[in-house]
């Protein structure tokens, strides 16, 4: 008879914020050359723990990378630093960007929805290719630990469409916001009421950063019911700005699943 797999943290309640945070100091006070760790946080609170690691491991040489726009070949773009043979420690930021334009683009060439948010060779975004298949390249040419900031969407995009990368020499942190600070962020977000000439002079990024924000909010373990919903809804808003209705119906969909009596929805 084949044994059956145990998953022996499947049962263990998730580690603390501050407990995530002091196991990955002591993985970066051990790192020496190349590393891969992924952190799974929003972009606000990702910023916090940059300022706090370079207080904490003042003898590592810390770099932080952030993009502002998509990527398709970051190896070339890690080749391009300067004074990349002296940092120890690189912090990436941004890279959820690539993988929400290239949903976008995407859908601007027809494609279903069934093949955008579908998990085969097709929908694979060109900088996850290139993490795939430059690994070795990485690990040969970098003495760099990579830790890479970056929201639940973007961890599940890479757990399902770029695990040569993910599973390789890799660990994961998952670091929540406090209580209070996820709600007084929460409630900042939902409380922004934009007007549509306003929103749309934004630029494309800058909208992006904005409806990733409020998802990103929306992911926080410990997030209420109740301000999820009020996230949803203002996700939808948006959405409607951009005349993007199909994302915007299900948003406001979703904020009614979490409180049907939501009459604003």
């Amino acid at each position: 008879m084949k044994p059956e797999a145990i998953d022996w943290d499947e049962d263990l309640p998730p580690a603390e914020p501050e407990e995530e945070y002091l196991t990955l100091v002591r993985t970066l006070k051990r790192t020496d050359g190349f590393n891969l760790l992924f952190v799974e946080c929003s972009p606000a609170e990702g910023e916090r723990w940059i300022t706090r690691v370079k207080t904490d491991i003042p003898q590592q040489k810390i770099e932080v990378l952030r993009l502002e726009k998509s990527v398709y070949d970051f190896y070339n773009l890690i080749e391009e630093l300067p004074n990349r043979d002296r940092i120890n420690v690189l912090f990436v930021q941004g890279l959820e960007y690539s993988l929400y334009e290239y949903e976008q683009e995407k859908k601007d060439l027809g494609w279903e929805s069934k093949d955008i948010y579908s998990y085969s060779w097709r929908g694979v975004p060109p900088v996850l290719i290139n993490l795939n298949q430059q690994r070795e390249r990485f690990r040969d040419n970098f003495k760099i630990c990579f830790v890479f900031l970056l929201p639940k969407f973007a961890i599940d995009y890479f757990i399902q469409r770029a695990p040569d990368f993910f599973d390789w020499r890799s660990s994961l942190f998952k670091l929540s916001m406090d209580e209070e600070s996820l709600q007084a962020e929460s409630k900042q977000a939902c409380s922004q009421r934009w007007k549509r000439e306003d929103y749309l002079t934004l630029t494309p990024q800058e909208r992006k950063r904005e409806l990733m924000r409020i998802q990103a909010l929306i992911d926080e373990e410990g997030q209420t019911p109740e301000q999820k919903a009020e996230l949803f809804h203002q996700q939808a808003f948006l959405y409607r700005f951009t005349e993007e209705y199909a994302k915007a119906l299900a948003s406001y969909d979703k904020a009614l699943d979490i409180k049907p009596d939501y009459h604003e929805a």
